[in-house]
């Protein structure tokens, strides 16, 4: 895979590590020039830059979120990605939560893990392949409901898309699958070490299937918050679903701040299609909709597309009012994903036909910013954290 002029993670990291001195190199203005005129309302004051009140409103605005850890340069959701996720100075960084079959809750990004382990080369593994139906779509392949912790313990973890991250193949089988109470002792351990607590963002992944198997992830997860210490409303950790149903149930076992994730404007979340309720995304990111949101969360977790739309040839449109209509229901934007790679990028940023040559982010980070976001996912922390230090400067 080309990565263009960063090549090795060692550079990267000293990247990343640079954000915490000085300002990056400049961003091209690509076609943010659309936003110049809300740029200075959309822009945070500089005390909500470097975190104003407590508790998630204290974290530096925008927010760099590590989307699985340092996913664009590391194998996901494994303690390596996270590790150099926080040592590039990610602001948070994300699990993706599935449960086992004797309810353990590991960090994954799908329950489907085929693709993202080696227990497709694993001849004692060879009869847990099946076919499942999950959120309404069929797949093939392993799944951790089939498996118990130990014998999950025993598969090592892979890069998930080796075509475009051929340098992350490095690391295929270094480590193992990690349990959501691993992550949580890692951070306390990496918080006392550094001085400031770890902030995390745990995603419950298919819950409404999930419960309809007996295997509910809110319960477990609220049980490991409290013991850990992280159940309060100004605890270092969000809380995140697709499912609004999930983060309603959350809500009434912790206190934690919780975050609604919305796919793509015209998708359905899945406990909607269960229950029958008619709702769509575009229903939820009307006023209407976020102020039944802000009942029972602190925040939303868009696609970059609900805040500024992409044409039929890829490039941004006009941004939405999202964000507008959002903070004035006191409700935080966390949109995903930022990555490096073209093929992930608007059109406008594309540089090269190598769909795996890194494009103008920069620029893209830009536009995002502008539009006045409290924070960003990214597989690239490095990068999210040299565009916020542009942007935070300029």
């Amino acid at each position: 895979m080309t990565h263009g002029a960063e090549t090795t993670p060692g550079r990267r990291t000293l990247l990343g590590a640079a954000v915490l001195g000085s300002a990056a190199l400049g961003m091209s203005t690509g076609p943010g020039a659309h936003a110049a005129e809300r740029a200075a309302a959309d822009r945070p004051s500089p005390a909500a830059r470097h975190g104003g009140g407590s508790g998630h409103r204290s974290l530096p605005v925008p927010t760099v979120i590590a989307h699985r850890g340092a996913s664009g340069y590391r194998p996901e959701h494994t303690i390596g990605s996270y590790r150099l996720a926080l040592d590039m100075g990610a602001h948070v960084i994300e699990q993706d939560l599935v449960p086992t079959k004797d309810g353990h809750l590991v960090c994954r990004h799908e329950n489907d893990i085929t693709g993202t382990t080696d227990v497709a080369s694993r001849p004692e593994f060879a009869s847990r392949r099946t076919t499942k139906s999950v959120d309404g779509v069929g797949i093939t392949g392993w799944f951790t409901e089939d498996f118990t912790l130990t014998e999950l313990k025993t598969l090592r973890a892979k890069e998930r898309i080796p075509a475009s991250r051929q340098e992350n193949t490095l690391y295929d089988g270094r480590w193992t699958i990690p349990t959501f109470e691993e992550v949580l002792r890692w951070a306390d351990a990496e918080g006392r070490r550094r001085g400031r607590p770890v902030w995390l963002h745990a995603e419950t992944k298919h819950p409404t299937y999930f419960r309809g198997i007996g295997l509910g992830l809110e319960e477990r997860l609220a049980k490991l918050l409290r013991r850990y210490g992280r159940h309060r409303a100004h605890s270092p950790v969000f809380l995140q679903s697709f499912e609004p149903s999930s983060i309603q149930r959350l809500a009434k076992l912790v206190d934690s701040p919780r975050v609604v994730l919305l796919s793509g404007a015209n998708t359905r979340p899945w406990d909607f299609v269960q229950a029958g309720d008619p709702r769509t995304v575009a229903d939820l990111v009307t006023p209407r909709g976020l102020e039944w949101i802000a009942s029972f969360a602190q925040g939303i977790g868009p696609t970059l597309d609900l805040i500024v739309p992409r044409d039929a040839s890829g490039r941004l449109g006009t941004p939405t009012t999202l964000v507008r209509d959002a903070h004035a229901r006191g409700l935080i934007l966390h949109p995903y994903t930022m990555r490096n790679e073209n093929s992930f990028l608007p059109a406008d940023f594309r540089r090269g036909t190598d769909p795996n040559a890194y494009g103008d982010v920069f620029g893209a980070f830009k536009v995002y910013f502008e539009q006045g976001i409290d924070g960003i996912f990214t597989d690239n922390p490095d990068t999210g954290l040299l565009a916020r230090a542009d942007f935070v400067g300029g």
